[in-house]
C-alpha cells in the first residue's frame, strides 16, 4: 500500500509586516514603549500553547518588556477589546467593519486586524478507539445530533453512545464549529458537552473510550518530535475525509502540509486584533508574531505560518 505523504519547507526571510494606526497617546496611564513596560493582552484559550511560545521569545529578546497574557474565551476577549480593557486580542476571527467603526467612534483609534498563522480544528478520540477515519458528513451528523451512537458511524463498533466535548461554549473553537462546519446550525443532542479549557478536553477523552474531543491542533503536537509529524501519544487524532466514505487513503490529519494544500478541511486563521493608538508594546508584540522570527516559532510549533516562502515536497512511502 502506498500513501503520498507531504511535508513542507518554509523560508522565513521576508520583511517585517508593520501597521500604523492613528490615535492619541494615553495620558497618565500607559508608560509602555514598543520594547519595554508591562501590559496585559488577551488570547482565546485554544491558542495558548503557540502564543506562550511567542511571548517567551519576545520577552527574551526584549528583557524590559513584560507581557501578561489572559487566556479566556473569544466572546469575553472581544468585549474587553471593545471596552478598551485590553489593546490586543488574538483569536480566530478579525474585527468586523461594524466593530472597527465602533472603536473608531469611541476612541478615535483605527484598529487593525491582521493574520498571523493557521491551525486546524482537530477531532480526537481515546487511544483504545481505532475508528480514527471519519467523513465531514458524519462529523456534521454527530454535531447536529443526527448520529448519537458509534454504530451509526461504524456498524461494527461496540463503543455505544458518542459523547462530544468542546473546550468552552464561548470559545473560538465552538464558534468555528457552528459557523464554519455547521454553517450556522445549532449544536444538537444531549450528548454534546463543554469543558472549561482544551486541557480538560484532552483529559476527558483520555479517560472516556466513547468520546470525541474538539480542540485546536496546536494543543496536540508532541514536542519530542522535531519534525512536527506526530501528535500526543495518549489520544488518537482523527483523519478527516471529504469523500462519502472515509478510508486511510483519502483522510487527512491537521498536519502543516495538509492545512496548506487544503486536504484537511477544517483549517482556521489566527488573527491579531490591535487597538493601540500609541503603537507601543501591544502593537509591537503583534507585529513580532508576523516577523520572520515569530513566523518561524509558529512553523516549529507544528502550525502553518501566514507569511513565508513555502515549498511542498512529496515522497512515496511503501508499506
Amino acid at each position: 500500500m502506498k500513501k503520498i505523504i507531504s511535508y513542507i519547507i518554509i523560508g522565513l526571510f521576508l520583511p517585517l509586516f508593520f501597521f500604523s494606526c492613528n490615535g492619541k497617546k494615553d495620558k497618565g496611564m500607559r508608560t509602555d514603549t514598543p520594547t519595554s513596560g508591562t501590559i496585559q493582552f488577551v488570547a482565546d484559550e485554544s491558542f495558548s500553547p503557540i502564543i506562550e511560545e511567542e511571548r517567551k521569545q519576545f520577552e527574551f529578546e526584549y528583557p524590559k518588556a513584560h507581557l501578561k497574557p489572559l487566556y479566556i474565551d473569544e466572546v469575553t476577549g472581544l468585549q474587553m477589546l471593545k471596552d478598551f480593557k485590553t489593546c490586543l486580542l488574538i483569536t480566530s476571527r478579525k474585527l468586523t467593519d461594524h466593530e472597527l467603526a465602533y472603536i473608531k467612534l469611541k476612541s478615535n483609534i483605527i484598529a487593525q486586524s491582521f493574520p498571523i498563522g493557521y491551525d486546524g480544528v482537530a477531532f480526537i478520540v481515546n487511544k483504545e478507539n481505532n475508528d480514527t477515519c471519519i467523513t465531514v458528513k458524519d462529523i456534521k451528523r454527530i454535531l447536529t445530533g443526527e448520529a448519537t451512537n458509534w454504530k451509526q458511524i461504524n456498524p461494527k463498533s461496540k463503543r455505544g453512545k458518542i459523547e462530544v466535548v468542546l473546550d468552552n461554549v464561548r470559545s473560538a473553537t465552538t464558534d468555528f464549529v457552528v459557523d464554519s462546519i455547521l454553517k450556522g446550525k445549532h449544536l444538537g443532542g444531549k450528548n454534546i458537552f463543554t469543558a472549561k479549557n482544551s486541557k480538560q478536553v484532552i483529559d476527558y477523552v483520555d479517560k472516556t473510550p466513547n468520546a470525541i474531543g474538539i480542540i485546536g491542533s496546536n494543543w496536540l503536537n508532541d514536542k519530542r518530535d522535531t519534525t512536527n509529524t506526530t501528535f500526543k501519544k495518549n489520544i488518537h487524532v482523527m483523519s478527516v475525509s471529504i469523500k462519502n466514505k472515509a478510508t486511510e487513503m483519502n483522510s487527512w490529519k491537521p498536519y502543516q502540509a495538509y492545512l496548506l494544500d487544503g486536504r484537511y478541511p477544517f483549517a482556521r486563521t489566527l488573527w491579531a486584533n490591535v487597538v493601540d493608538g500609541s503603537k507601543a508594546l501591544p502593537w509591537n508584540f503583534a507585529n513580532y508574531i508576523s516577523s520572520p522570527t515569530g513566523q518561524l516559532i509558529i512553523f516549529k510549533s507544528g502550525l502553518l505560518p501566514y507569511r513565508g516562502d513555502i515549498e511542498i515536497r512529496t515522497v512515496n512511502v511503501k508499506r
